[in-house]
């Protein structure tokens, strides 16, 4: 008589198992987060250092040639290679002429770039007119500078240094950071177009924004 076939025995995942593999995907999400944290908060301090150098490009080119960089009257002189704004007002009447983000070769504000890297006080291209010329931000923005407020109410600036292209969840922690925590006053603005600032409670995280500082 044929002795009965024992049922198959059924393969799996033990509790522990399961329990070991739960906690191992914990890690990686917890270090995936972690991660874009660190790598937010680099984006941060970069666009921060950003508001922060321009005053120090200023000073310094002031300090060598007593005049300032895009308004120099001199430029040609005393910086090797330099050029001489022509457009849009006067040289040496101690403005930086011009929008923040002009692509115009010859206005105060777009050769302000050229100037200060001649003057080895900042890096990039000397050229005008290169694709590479205008300065970017940590997130692809423009960076720029220009005399005129570049928002509706906005004072207490001599000069306005504007980055464009910055996440709302950015320039929520630049105001705070620079500033006095709202967007829509204060030495640090924020909107979508110029010249009208968003306050703080309607800045969308995901939404890029040109922030604009005075210093």
């Amino acid at each position: 008589m044929p002795r009965p076939s024992l049922p198959a025995r059924q393969s799996g995942f033990t509790l522990i198992e399961i329990a070991i593999v739960l906690v191992i995907i914990g890690l990686l999400l917890g270090g995936i987060l972690k991660g874009q944290e660190l790598i937010n908060s680099a984006r941060v301090k970069n666009l921060t250092t950003d508001f922060r150098n321009i005053p120090v490009f200023i000073y310094g080119y002031q300090d060598k040639f007593r005049a300032l960089p895009g308004d120099d009257p001199a430029a040609d002189t005393h910086l090797t290679g330099g050029t001489k704004a022509s457009t849009p007002g006067t040289l040496g009447n101690g403005v930086i002429e011009g929008a923040w983000n002009s692509e115009t070769a010859t206005d105060e504000s777009y050769l302000f770039w050229q100037h200060v890297r001649l003057a080895g006080l900042a890096p990039g291209p000397t050229a005008t007119g290169t694709s590479d010329y205008l300065p970017r931000n940590a997130v692809g923005g423009i960076i720029g500078i220009q005399s005129a407020a570049p928002f509706t109410g906005m004072t207490g600036g001599t000069y306005y240094v504007c980055s464009s292209g910055i996440l709302g969840k950015f320039v929520k922690q630049l105001d705070s950071q620079l500033d006095d925590g709202n967007t829509a006053t204060g030495a640090m603005r924020a909107g979508t177009t110029l010249p009208a600032a968003v306050e703080t409670a309607d800045i969308d995280d995901s939404t890029p924004y040109i922030v604009c500082m005075g210093i």
